[in-house]
Protein backbone atom coordinates (compact mmCIF):
# COMPACT_ATOMS: atom_id res chain seq x y z
CA UNK A 1 0.00 0.00 0.00
CA UNK A 2 1.19 3.50 -0.67
CA UNK A 3 1.25 4.46 3.11
CA UNK A 4 3.19 1.15 4.11
CA UNK A 5 6.78 0.42 4.22
CA UNK A 6 8.41 -1.14 1.03
CA UNK A 7 8.13 -4.81 0.27
CA UNK A 8 10.86 -7.01 -1.25
CA UNK A 9 9.21 -6.95 -3.88
CA UNK A 10 8.86 -3.16 -4.34
CA UNK A 11 12.59 -3.16 -4.32
CA UNK A 12 13.11 -5.56 -6.76
CA UNK A 13 10.78 -2.81 -9.25
CA UNK A 14 13.13 -0.66 -8.10
CA UNK A 15 16.37 -2.21 -8.79
CA UNK A 16 14.86 -2.85 -12.01
CA UNK A 17 13.84 0.43 -13.10
CA UNK A 18 17.55 1.71 -12.22
CA UNK A 19 18.60 -0.74 -14.09
CA UNK A 20 16.65 0.51 -17.27
CA UNK A 21 17.18 4.30 -16.16
CA UNK A 22 13.95 4.91 -15.35
CA UNK A 23 13.52 8.58 -13.08
CA UNK A 24 12.73 8.24 -10.04
CA UNK A 25 9.08 9.56 -10.81
CA UNK A 26 8.36 6.59 -13.08
CA UNK A 27 9.54 4.22 -10.40
CA UNK A 28 6.89 5.74 -8.21
CA UNK A 29 3.91 5.67 -10.46
CA UNK A 30 4.59 2.15 -11.37
CA UNK A 31 4.16 1.48 -7.74
CA UNK A 32 1.66 3.88 -6.88
CA UNK A 33 4.41 5.58 -4.31
CA UNK A 34 5.03 8.73 -3.32
CA UNK A 35 7.98 10.14 -5.63
CA UNK A 36 9.97 11.38 -2.53
CA UNK A 37 9.83 7.48 -1.10
CA UNK A 38 11.47 6.11 -3.85
CA UNK A 39 14.22 8.71 -3.75
CA UNK A 40 14.86 8.12 0.26
CA UNK A 41 14.93 4.64 -0.62
CA UNK A 42 17.49 4.98 -3.44
CA UNK A 43 19.68 7.28 -1.68
CA UNK A 44 20.03 5.41 1.33
CA UNK A 45 20.99 2.26 -0.02
CA UNK A 46 23.68 3.40 -2.13
CA UNK A 47 22.39 5.67 -4.90
CA UNK A 48 20.79 4.95 -8.38
CA UNK A 49 24.16 3.19 -9.17
CA UNK A 50 25.10 0.91 -6.33
CA UNK A 51 21.28 -0.31 -5.39
CA UNK A 52 20.91 -3.13 -4.65
CA UNK A 53 16.98 -4.72 -3.45
CA UNK A 54 18.32 -7.35 -1.14
CA UNK A 55 20.91 -5.53 0.45
CA UNK A 56 18.51 -2.44 1.22
CA UNK A 57 15.72 -4.75 1.97
CA UNK A 58 18.15 -6.38 4.26
CA UNK A 59 19.50 -2.98 5.71
CA UNK A 60 16.22 -1.52 5.92
CA UNK A 61 15.29 -4.51 8.84
CA UNK A 62 18.64 -4.01 10.55
CA UNK A 63 17.67 -0.26 10.98
CA UNK A 64 14.32 -1.50 12.67
CA UNK A 65 15.67 -3.39 15.06
CA UNK A 66 18.63 -1.44 15.85
CA UNK A 67 15.57 1.10 16.74
CA UNK A 68 13.65 -1.26 18.85
CA UNK A 69 16.00 -1.93 20.95
CA UNK A 70 18.46 1.26 21.04
CA UNK A 71 17.15 3.16 24.31
CA UNK A 72 16.38 6.95 23.14
CA UNK A 73 19.44 8.99 22.19
CA UNK A 74 20.80 11.56 24.49
CA UNK A 75 20.63 15.79 23.95
CA UNK A 76 20.57 17.04 20.88
CA UNK A 77 18.53 13.92 19.52
CA UNK A 78 16.05 14.95 17.08
CA UNK A 79 12.52 14.82 19.14
CA UNK A 80 8.43 15.49 18.59
CA UNK A 81 9.16 19.07 18.82
CA UNK A 82 8.23 21.04 15.63
CA UNK A 83 5.70 18.08 14.96
CA UNK A 84 8.71 16.04 14.04
CA UNK A 85 8.41 12.21 13.74
CA UNK A 86 11.51 10.93 14.88
CA UNK A 87 11.34 7.90 12.22
CA UNK A 88 10.94 10.23 9.70
CA UNK A 89 13.33 12.35 10.67
CA UNK A 90 16.23 9.63 10.64
CA UNK A 91 15.17 8.50 7.50
CA UNK A 92 15.94 12.13 6.20
CA UNK A 93 19.23 11.78 7.98
CA UNK A 94 20.48 8.53 6.02
CA UNK A 95 19.63 9.58 3.08
CA UNK A 96 21.44 13.34 3.96
CA UNK A 97 24.09 11.45 4.92
CA UNK A 98 24.23 8.83 1.92
CA UNK A 99 24.13 11.86 -0.22
CA UNK A 100 27.31 13.25 1.68
CA UNK A 101 28.91 10.46 1.21
CA UNK A 102 28.25 10.17 -2.90
CA UNK A 103 30.15 13.32 -3.12
CA UNK A 104 32.83 12.79 -1.42
CA UNK A 105 33.11 12.68 2.31
CA UNK A 106 33.98 9.44 4.31
CA UNK A 107 31.19 8.25 5.97
CA UNK A 108 32.01 9.30 9.98
CA UNK A 109 32.09 12.37 8.74
CA UNK A 110 29.30 12.90 6.45
CA UNK A 111 27.44 11.70 9.64
CA UNK A 112 29.01 14.12 11.96
CA UNK A 113 28.15 17.19 9.44
CA UNK A 114 24.44 15.87 8.68
CA UNK A 115 23.85 15.94 12.25
CA UNK A 116 25.33 19.46 12.76
CA UNK A 117 23.01 20.91 9.97
CA UNK A 118 19.80 19.39 10.89
CA UNK A 119 20.54 20.36 14.82
CA UNK A 120 18.70 23.35 15.18
CA UNK A 121 21.46 25.16 17.01
CA UNK A 122 23.20 24.26 14.11
CA UNK A 123 25.87 23.32 17.14
CA UNK A 124 26.61 20.29 18.85
CA UNK A 125 29.30 19.53 21.69
CA UNK A 126 31.87 16.06 21.32
CA UNK A 127 29.85 14.40 23.69
CA UNK A 128 26.29 15.54 21.88
CA UNK A 129 27.48 13.57 19.07
CA UNK A 130 29.25 10.39 20.50
CA UNK A 131 25.57 10.18 22.51
CA UNK A 132 23.56 10.50 19.02
CA UNK A 133 25.96 8.78 16.38
CA UNK A 134 26.68 6.13 19.29
CA UNK A 135 30.34 6.46 18.47
CA UNK A 136 33.26 6.89 19.83
CA UNK A 137 34.87 10.14 21.24
CA UNK A 138 37.77 9.57 18.86
CA UNK A 139 35.84 8.98 15.58
CA UNK A 140 34.41 12.10 16.36
CA UNK A 141 37.25 14.08 16.80
CA UNK A 142 38.49 12.47 13.41
CA UNK A 143 35.88 13.80 11.54
CA UNK A 144 35.57 17.37 13.25
CA UNK A 145 38.92 17.94 12.37
CA UNK A 146 38.75 16.96 8.34
CA UNK A 147 35.53 18.99 8.59
CA UNK A 148 37.40 22.04 10.25
CA UNK A 149 40.03 21.69 7.67
CA UNK A 150 37.36 22.10 4.75
CA UNK A 151 35.82 25.26 6.63
CA UNK A 152 32.71 23.36 7.03
CA UNK A 153 32.94 23.91 10.67
CA UNK A 154 34.11 25.79 13.39
CA UNK A 155 34.44 25.37 17.08
CA UNK A 156 34.50 27.46 20.31
CA UNK A 157 34.13 26.65 24.45
CA UNK A 158 31.04 27.12 25.34
CA UNK A 159 30.01 28.62 28.91
CA UNK A 160 31.01 25.05 30.24
CA UNK A 161 34.31 25.28 28.84
CA UNK A 162 32.84 22.48 26.81
CA UNK A 163 34.40 22.30 23.39
CA UNK A 164 30.88 22.74 20.66
CA UNK A 165 31.31 22.69 17.04
CA UNK A 166 29.16 24.97 14.45
CA UNK A 167 28.40 25.33 11.49
CA UNK A 168 27.38 28.76 10.42
CA UNK A 169 24.43 30.49 8.02
CA UNK A 170 28.04 31.21 5.88
CA UNK A 171 29.13 27.75 5.68
CA UNK A 172 27.57 26.82 2.26
CA UNK A 173 28.64 29.75 1.05
CA UNK A 174 31.87 29.25 1.44
CA UNK A 175 32.22 25.53 0.54
CA UNK A 176 30.72 26.67 -2.43
CA UNK A 177 33.58 29.55 -3.25
CA UNK A 178 36.32 27.06 -2.25
CA UNK A 179 34.16 24.39 -5.40
CA UNK A 180 34.28 27.42 -7.96
CA UNK A 181 38.19 28.08 -7.28
CA UNK A 182 38.91 24.85 -7.75
CA UNK A 183 37.27 24.89 -11.12
CA UNK A 184 39.26 27.74 -11.67
CA UNK A 185 42.30 25.85 -11.19
CA UNK A 186 41.30 23.09 -13.48
CA UNK A 187 40.82 25.72 -15.95
CA UNK A 188 44.53 27.18 -15.12
CA UNK A 189 46.02 23.68 -15.76
CA UNK A 190 44.37 22.61 -18.59
CA UNK A 191 44.92 26.16 -20.34
CA UNK A 192 48.61 25.57 -19.52
CA UNK A 193 48.64 22.18 -21.18
CA UNK A 194 47.62 24.14 -24.65
CA UNK A 195 50.90 25.47 -25.27
CA UNK A 196 52.81 22.47 -24.24
CA UNK A 197 50.76 19.88 -26.39
CA UNK A 198 50.77 22.22 -29.25
CA UNK A 199 48.09 25.01 -30.17
CA UNK A 200 47.18 23.16 -33.46
CA UNK A 201 47.08 19.66 -32.19
CA UNK A 202 44.23 17.63 -30.83
CA UNK A 203 44.94 17.69 -27.35
CA UNK A 204 45.10 21.79 -26.82
CA UNK A 205 41.77 22.07 -28.80
CA UNK A 206 40.67 19.82 -25.97
CA UNK A 207 42.16 21.19 -23.05
CA UNK A 208 41.50 24.54 -24.53
CA UNK A 209 37.58 23.72 -24.59
CA UNK A 210 37.90 22.41 -21.40
CA UNK A 211 39.56 25.54 -20.06
CA UNK A 212 36.58 28.17 -21.32
CA UNK A 213 34.01 26.19 -19.75
CA UNK A 214 35.68 25.51 -16.61
CA UNK A 215 36.07 29.59 -16.52
CA UNK A 216 32.89 30.16 -17.38
CA UNK A 217 31.17 27.86 -14.57
CA UNK A 218 33.61 29.13 -11.97
CA UNK A 219 33.02 33.22 -13.12
CA UNK A 220 29.08 32.30 -12.79
CA UNK A 221 29.53 29.82 -9.67
CA UNK A 222 31.12 33.19 -8.10
CA UNK A 223 28.53 35.35 -9.16
CA UNK A 224 25.80 33.61 -8.12
CA UNK A 225 27.02 33.05 -5.21
CA UNK A 226 27.68 36.71 -4.28
CA UNK A 227 23.77 37.59 -5.96
CA UNK A 228 21.75 35.03 -3.47
CA UNK A 229 24.30 34.92 -0.31
CA UNK A 230 21.51 36.70 1.76
CA UNK A 231 19.35 33.67 1.30
CA UNK A 232 21.43 31.92 3.57
CA UNK A 233 20.47 34.85 6.45
CA UNK A 234 16.89 34.24 6.17
CA UNK A 235 14.86 33.87 9.13
CA UNK A 236 11.35 32.08 9.73
CA UNK A 237 8.27 34.73 9.17
CA UNK A 238 7.30 35.64 12.62
CA UNK A 239 4.20 33.54 13.89
CA UNK A 240 0.73 35.64 15.25
CA UNK A 241 1.74 36.85 18.98
CA UNK A 242 5.51 36.79 18.50
CA UNK A 243 6.74 39.93 18.96
CA UNK A 244 10.16 38.87 17.82
CA UNK A 245 11.44 40.64 14.41
CA UNK A 246 12.83 38.21 11.31
CA UNK A 247 16.92 39.10 11.17
CA UNK A 248 16.61 41.17 14.41
CA UNK A 249 18.55 38.33 15.82
CA UNK A 250 21.04 38.52 13.38
CA UNK A 251 24.62 39.76 14.44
Amino acid sequence: MPGGRLTQQERQQIALGLADSLPYAEIARRLDRPTSTITREVMRNGGPTTYRADLAHRATERRAHRRKHTPPRGQGAPTQGHGRDDEAVLEYEEAFTTLLMQQGLPKMTARVLTCLFIADAGSLTASELVQRLQVSAASVSKAIAFLEDQGLVRRERDERRRERYFVDDDVWYQSTIASARGTAQVAEIARQGVGILGRDSPAAARLENIARFSDFISESILRAAEQVREVLYTKPETKPGDTTTPGSDRG
